[in-house]
């Protein structure tokens, strides 16, 4: 009991999945997601769902055996991109996750299915109806009984109509993490455990103090954000924790402030439009796009010169159905976001917004901006230049020293986006879709905008709970981990 086995995401950054073991026989997953740029090569998470075959063992790269449930902790892709592989392999348990994962994850899963599994419709329809029968909302801070996972049969259903009745001996809480709308963290609890180690003075490799406590608890981070952003509440404390699974993204480096990041956001794109080009935002579809319309609606409600007559382009699809539902959700809202809407000022939907509908107006746009060189800021998908609407300006702008690029995100080894960060600067080319293209365009990049938490936050959430046990880092690159634990060392912190 308490066993982990990492599918993703323990020793890189993409691909997170990580099975705790509840029992000798019984697991759950704790997110599911694809593996992303250099970390992808040999994953086994790429093909399609037409040649996977019904076993879908090449696909999702471990054994289901024991696996009774899935915890999504957020919706960004990689965290549930293997979701249709797990499917397709069988699964049939109940996914816990927040009510507006529950919302957003059908959109999410459509897209991956669409743009790297399949494009037939009735594939994609039966399972969203599979994946919608199997969503379990659960509400912030509520304690889930999982007790009826443990002896339970591999396919039970999301109603967990079989295993053990009678008082919980294993329950799951899911708390904010303030990294995008829904996002949590997850407390797993064991009541029973405790008084089994207080009455048997054994510690079964657990930390010696763990007896004292009302239970054991293991906590998985998911991704934690950063306090203070845009539209969402700041992560919420960690109690304690005998073993925390920590996310380590950005471990070795702080984050500037919001009130720096978007004044440099600003101070770049005056720079840029006074080139008399496009600005060109790669930006993830859910949380970063949100972010940056957030902030931009701000700067042109709060400063003169051109900025109340400049277009903004929202050209995703997602990220439009994305942002429509952050405007349904609003109340998850922070308190500075209701303010504003209370006050008139939609921070999603503004007068100088226009959002592409169609692909035909997006050709338009791009071969426009292709031949005029008109100001604008235009904010696509995907955030690391590696598919969607973004590649087609980037090929079209990037030879255009007008033009500019400014990265708000982490852009993964291998990635159009990190190459263009690395050799943008020094007049170099990037491949996109087979082609090379030279960089002519400026290139910038606003660390501000990452939506995990900096090293010092990390600190923050591990160092203001009661007690910590052992805390075992994951979702980062070494060089990030082993800072980190550097850092946490110094607090006494016991790490592997």
């Amino acid at each position: 009991m308490g066993e982990v086995i990492h599918h993703g995401a323990f020793n890189g950054v993409t691909g997170s999945c990580h099975e705790l073991f509840l029992s000798a026989n019984d697991s759950v997953l704790i997110d599911c997601g694809l593996f992303q740029g250099e970390e992808a090569a040999g994953s086994g998470s790429s093909g399609s769902f037409e040649s996977s075959g019904s076993a879908g063992a090449p696909e999702i790269g471990f054994s289901l055996a024991n696996v009774r449930a899935l915890i999504v902790t957020h919706c960004h892709i990689d965290h549930v991109g293997r979701i249709p592989y797990l499917l397709i392999a069988g699964f049939r348990g109940p996914i816990y996750c927040t009510r507006a994962t529950a919302m957003l994850l059908p959109l999410v899963i459509e897209d991956a299915l669409r743009l790297g599994l399949t494009r037939d419709k009735a594939l994609i329809a039966s399972v969203l109806e599979l994946l919608q029968s199997l969503l379990v909302p659960v509400e912030y801070d509520a304690w889930t009984d999982l007790t009826k996972l443990i002896g339970a049969d591999s396919g039970a259903g999301a109603a967990g109509a079989v295993g053990k009745n009678g008082p919980a001996s294993l329950r799951l809480r899911l708390r904010q993490a303030g990294h995008i709308l829904g996002s949590a963290y997850a407390e797993f609890d064991w009541p029973e455990r405790s008084k089994a180690l207080a009455a048997t003075n054994t510690t079964d490799n657990t930390p010696a103090d763990a007896a004292k406590a009302d239970s054991y608890r293991i906590v998985f981070s998911g991704d934690i954000g950063c306090r203070n952003t845009p539209l969402l509440p700041d992560p919420t404390p960690l109690e304690r924790a005998d073993v925390l699974y920590l996310e380590s993204t950005y471990g070795d480096r702080l984050h500037e402030s919001r009130a720096d990041r978007e004044e440099r956001l600003r101070g770049v794109i005056e720079h840029c439009v006074a080139d008399g080009g496009a600005v060109l935002i790669p930006a993830f579809s859910i949380g970063r796009t949100q972010e940056l319309l957030y902030e931009i609606e701000d700067i042109i409600a709060t400063h003169g010169s051109f900025w109340p007559k400049i277009t903004v382009i929202l050209d995703s699809p997602m990220a439009t159905a994305f942002t429509k539902l952050y405007q349904q959700l609003n109340d998850h809202w922070d308190a500075e976001a209701l303010a504003r809407n209370l006050a008139g000022r939609n921070p999603l939907d503004f007068s100088r917004l226009h959002v592409v509908e169609s692909h035909a107006d997006h050709e338009h746009i791009v071969n426009f901006l292709r031949t005029s060189g008109e100001p604008c800021i235009v904010i696509a998908a995907s955030g690391m230049c590696a598919g969607g609407r973004m590649v087609n300006y980037l090929q079209a702008l990037l030879p255009d020293p007008r033009t500019d690029v400014v990265f708000v995100g982490y852009q993964a080894e291998g990635t159009p986006g990190r190459d263009i960060q690395r050799y943008g600067p020094e007049g170099g080319y990037v491949e996109l879709e087979g082609e090379r293209i030279t960089i002519r365009a400026g290139v910038h990049t606003l660390g501000g905008y990452s939506a995990h938490a900096d090293q010092a936050e990390l600190l923050d959430f591990v160092l203001q709970a009661s007690h910590i046990g052992r805390v075992r880092l994951i979702h980062g690159a070494p060089s990030a981990q082993r800072a980190l634990t550097h850092a946490l060392r110094q607090h006494h912190i016991t790490t592997p």
